[in-house]
């Protein structure tokens, strides 16, 4: 749960799409088995969680996904498990690669280099007027060469929902292999692998699954083979395990839709811009002050109990949001959050912007004053001061003492 502030308030978590808060169990497990690996040892902790490691995790995570479990395996994060499946693909100069303007710059990267060996072609499914991927562009520009297609299913940066099955659907006849970063979908919309359609699917386990940080997973589709690193820390294991339990239990509960109450919030607040995003969002919300930097407002909020994330434009390079502002808040929710964290974001968001505003103010009055004062004009609303042409001004006495040296 959010813990109490330094002022006895609930902290109002809403990062869970940056980091989610781990339950207590997970946090209990984590630090039991941690202790365990370092007084025991590795080897010891493995033999004790074996179930756990070989079985348990796997199950969980083909009842998460949708498929066999057999097909799943672990990683230190859905970068790295896409990172290596990638990277060992064998394409060529004639060879097309595809991705969108959501792919993060991990993913970007692993691209890059992809490109950069192989010397294929990377191209970038345009975005349509509402903000949806064109699937009339992929439609009329799908052929053979098309190698690889990476799609996220929700956006980092405005919470859009991607049409990962239609998009599936789309590649279905073709020999293009499919991905899918799921990082910012597992645990906040139900997400079926085999419904989709995809090659590889990907995802990070400290997000909305609430897990510890470190650890990530993948399931490999009968296309591809397995070819990831090593697996966590055991503890980091046990720890997933736990969240993957507790997330199973928390959504068999009814919980209330707050993304409208969380946007409508925002956008109330004066001079605030939601981040353009698709026909459907799940989660999260980008918003930007016109003038106020987002680090500024990020630090208020925080200063007030409300956890926040600032993003910046080189986290997401071809999103057009990086383009509009260098950097933007993202504020999201899950089921652990309330409407009463909600409320109290807008009440803190409009506090902090007044704070701010008056605060620039003032320092632009101060340095005008300093300005003026330098280049010799009297400050508004005071009569200048008139200067006798005929007066020496005394010398400036120093205040140090002088010694005199007599030969």
């Amino acid at each position: 749960m959010n813990a109490p502030t330094h002022q006895g308030q609930r902290t109002a978590h809403l990062d869970t799409a940056g980091t989610g808060r781990m339950p207590a169990a997970v946090q209990s497990v984590l630090a039991d088995c941690t202790a365990r690996d370092d007084r025991f040892g590795t080897h010891a902790l493995e033999e004790e969680l074996g179930a756990v490691l070989h079985t348990g995790i796997h199950e969980r995570l083909g009842g998460l996904l949708g498929v066999p479990a057999g097909r799943t395996a672990l990683a230190a994060g859905a970068a790295d498990a896409f990172h290596a499946y990638v990277s060992r693909l064998d394409l060529g100069p004639r060879d097309r690669i595809w991705t969108t303007p959501h792919e993060g710059v991990a993913h970007l990267t692993t691209l890059y280099g992809l490109r950069e060996r192989t010397r294929c072609r990377l191209e970038v499914v345009p975005l349509r007027a509402d903000g949806d991927l064109d699937l009339e562009w992929m439609l009329e520009h799908i052929d053979e060469d098309v190698a690889l297609v990476s799609v996220v299913h929700v956006s980092a940066v405005c919470g859009t929902v991607n049409p990962v099955e239609a998009v599936g659907r789309l590649l279905a006849p073709h020999r293009a292999l499919y991905a899918v970063d799921a990082s910012h979908a597992v645990g906040r919309l139900p997400v079926d692998a085999a419904r989709i359609g995809c090659d590889l699917l990907t995802a990070d386990g400290w997000r909305f699954l609430r897990g510890p940080q470190g650890i990530g997973f993948a399931y490999a589709g009968p296309r591809s083979a397995e070819a990831f690193s090593a697996p966590p820390a055991p503890a980091a294991v046990a720890a997933l395990h736990t969240a993957l339990g507790h997330h199973t239990a928390a959504m068999s509960l009814p919980h209330p839709e707050l993304l409208p109450r969380l946007r409508s919030t925002v956008a109330r607040a004066p001079g605030i811009e939601l981040l353009a995003a698709g026909r459907v969002q799940a989660g999260i919300v980008g918003f930007r002050h016109g003038e106020v930097p987002a680090a500024l407002i990020r630090r208020a909020l925080a200063r007030r109990g409300i956890v926040v994330r600032k993003t910046v434009a080189q986290e997401h390079p071809l999103h057009p949001a990086g383009r509009e502002a260098p950097t933007a808040l993202v504020a999201s929710v899950h089921y652990d959050n309330t409407a009463e964290d909600i409320d109290r974001l807008g009440t803190a968001l409009r506090e902090a912007l007044h704070e701010i505003v008056r605060e620039e103010r003032k320092f632009a009055a101060v340095s005008a004053i300093r300005v003026l004062a330098a280049a010799g004009a009297a400050p508004v609303g005071r009569p200048p001061v008139r200067q006798d042409p005929y007066h020496r001004p005394e010398p400036v006495r120093r205040g140090h003492l002088t010694l005199h040296t007599t030969y």
